[in-house]
């Protein structure tokens, strides 16, 4: 049985975790022998900590400032590692400073893990402004620090930057992550970027996601919503929102300059949902296609694609904030049932990373050199 050890940085809620988990399930079944151990995460916030923890107790979960974090000291080796760093800078939706901002250069810390423990593959994940950041220079500067990074006698990684789409694999809701895979380069494997054709025929919608929520399911309490929104959002139909919609004058908001979509924006039940977010006040909810309010945190965590049992921490806001700021689940479980499919040699339908020629070429072509000489 092939066993892979498992650390995050910047592992949130456990989004990516637990589509870890169910990929080795799903290959499991098909015949697959492969099985993994979450050995260490690390977060900022103390609510998501609680919450990771509480779904994967196994894990030694350190909360704590990835600057403050001791990589050699308190972290143990992987044989693979995943990491989604922080993409506050990199968003369409903020200041938008790139590798100039506090979030941008912290994708090194995960950097430092590869150069320190080699793990056999990585899978970084991004959002897909960041291929623009900084004039593009960002991007491709993230990319060649990856590839050589590692210890000198593995010769780096060879990676695979797709732009995936994830309401094409299933998932409802229009979230477009950049995923980097990378496979140590003295490893005879050849990463193939699953092909969303499989799941053309998967019902994405927001009212099936929305179905048959259990009774007894946690985290569904209601926002409490004054009668003004809850009358502006009954102008406002399916698709619309609070600029788009035919308001009255005393329903529309006085808003300067930039006019974001999202704000009071509705469902539409036969279309995934647009992207949830974990951040923003009044308007950014994501609200119901039918009735005239915001989702419950239930339901954002299904468009998001955790299971009902799925534990989460914390106040009903710091819950809201974990599920906007997760890996969809079921978006994870598709690239890590390749990645482990790739690894264990097994088939199955596959389409060209479509940022292939964003990666920069190799500083240097003895493979046998490692980061720390191609930099000198």
């Amino acid at each position: 049985m092939a066993e892979y050890r498992i650390g995050e940085l910047f592992c949130g809620p456990g989004g990516i975790a637990k589509g870890l988990d169910l990929a080795v399930a799903d290959l499991k079944l098909q015949g697959v022998d492969v099985d993994i151990r979450h050995v260490w995460a690390n977060d900022y916030d103390a609510a998501t900590v609680r919450t990771y923890k509480a779904n994967f107790p196994e894990a030694d979960v350190i909360h704590g400032d990835i600057r403050e974090l001791d990589i050699e000291g308190e972290l143990s080796d992987v044989d693979g590692f995943a990491f989604g760093f922080p993409c506050n800078d990199f968003s369409v939706v903020g200041e938008q400073r790139g590798i100039d901002g506090t979030f941008g250069p912290l994708y090194e810390y995960g950097a430092k893990v590869l150069d320190y423990y080699s793990p056999k593959w990585f899978f970084a994940e991004n959002v897909g402004g960041l291929r623009n950041s900084n004039d593009g220079l960002a991007f491709e500067m993230i990319l060649d620090r990856l590839q050589n990074a590692g210890g000198s006698e593995y010769g780096g990684y060879t990676l695979y930057p797709h732009l995936y789409k994830f309401e094409e694999y299933g998932v409802p809701q229009r979230r477009h992550r950049i995923i980097i895979v990378g496979i140590r380069n003295d490893l005879d494997v050849n990463f193939r970027v699953p092909s969303p054709e499989p799941y053309a025929h998967v019902d994405n919608t927001v009212r099936t996601a929305l179905s048959n929520i259990p009774a007894d399911a946690t985290h569904q309490e209601r926002t409490r919503q004054t009668p003004t929104v809850v009358e502006r959002l009954s102008y406002i139909k399916p698709g619309q929102n609070a600029f788009t919609a035919d308001l009255p004058a005393h329903l529309q908001l006085n808003v300067q300059g930039a006019k974001i979509s999202q704000i009071y924006r509705r469902l539409q039940a036969d279309k995934p949902s647009y992207t949830v977010t974990g951040s923003g006040g009044g308007g950014t909810h994501v609200y119901h296609y039918e009735e005239n309010r915001a989702l419950t945190n239930r339901e954002r965590a299904r468009i998001q694609t955790f299971p009902d049992d799925y534990i989460f921490e914390g106040t009903k806001e710091q819950v809201r904030k974990q599920i906007g700021m997760a890996v969809p689940v079921d978006g994870a479980r598709v690239v890590f049932r390749a990645l482990f499919s790739s690894l264990a040699g097994v088939s199955y339908p596959s389409v060209e990373p479509n940022l292939l020629g964003s990666v920069p070429p190799r500083r240097v072509d003895d493979l046998s050199v490692g980061a720390d000489q191609a930099a000198s």
